[in-house]
């Protein structure tokens, strides 16, 4: 499945900017043939957007779900994005995946907030894996720190996750992340890894960018500079399940060794 990376931090604050943004990047990866289309962290709203998090929070099917569903059937492709949730009195930082006819297929809320900053405007998840069959591939979907927690990306694969979207807002001075974790995650949990960053400055943070699409095998298939940019690669389900016969990893796993870590 051709899945292409949007590499944005959009117009922070203007929802409308950010869907014209989103919808120009759609139509160029729907060109190039892509099926998917996984923007960052945030991306609906803007990251570092103060409280105005919880002013422009909505509904998993608000009326920014519905113009991203109306985003994806105009180009025919599936659409992965973040946004700031609403849910009554709360607020989470999720992440929704949206068919290439519309359909709602998955929603996930943040299960591990980074820093003063995330504390402070959302409420954590308590859901680790939220998955959805796309294109002959169950997608699972993360959020930035969510994936540089072992066990989280562990339970994505014995879950059986084959492509795993992490939409993600990764600041200086942790590009090491992006470089080399998450290769090493999709490695030693035989899936691809899809981490779509911010860029550039934005408040107090300097997003660095780097979005990769990693393979089982541990390489990017793509992979951005530090600016903008709509990088595609494909997840191919032929080679994954090749890899998967060839690493022994998730055989060789004792579990009733792993009792402590819990």
């Amino acid at each position: 499945m051709r899945t292409a990376l949007l590499q944005s931090s959009g117009r922070p604050g203007s929802v409308e900017g950010n869907l014209k943004v989103l919808d120009e990047a759609a139509a160029s990866a729907a060109a190039a043939g892509a099926a998917l289309l996984a923007a960052p962290e945030m991306f609906l709203t803007g990251y570092a957007i103060g409280d105005d998090i919880g002013r422009l929070a909505e509904e998993a099917d608000g009326e920014g779900a519905d113009a991203v569903a109306e985003i994806a059937v105009r180009h025919g492709l599936a659409v992965a994005y973040g946004y700031p949730e609403r849910s009554g009195d709360t607020v989470f930082n999720s992440a929704q995946l949206i068919s290439a006819d519309g359909t709602r297929l998955a929603n996930y809320r943040k299960t591990h907030l980074f820093g003063c900053f995330e504390r402070d405007h959302f409420t954590p998840g308590e859901q680790p894996v939220v998955q959805a069959e796309l294109g002959g591939l169950r997608v699972g979907l993360m959020i930035c720190y969510d994936v540089e927690f072992p066990e989280n990306v562990r339970a994505h694969a014995l879950a059986g996750t084959d492509l795993l979207l992490v939409p993600t807002a990764q600041m200086h001075p942790f590009q090491f992340v992006a470089e080399s974790l998450v290769p090493v995650r999709a490695w030693e949990n035989q899936m691809y890894v899809a981490y779509v960053n911010r860029v550039g400055e934005e408040g107090e943070f300097d997003f660095v960018g780097l979005s990769v699409l990693a393979g089982p095998d541990g390489v990017a298939r793509a992979r951005a500079g530090r600016g903008a940019d709509l990088v595609l690669a494909d997840a191919d389900p032929a080679f994954l399940a090749a890899s998967r016969e060839a690493n022994p990893y998730l055989k060789d796993r004792r579990p009733g060794l792993y009792g402590s870590l819990v």
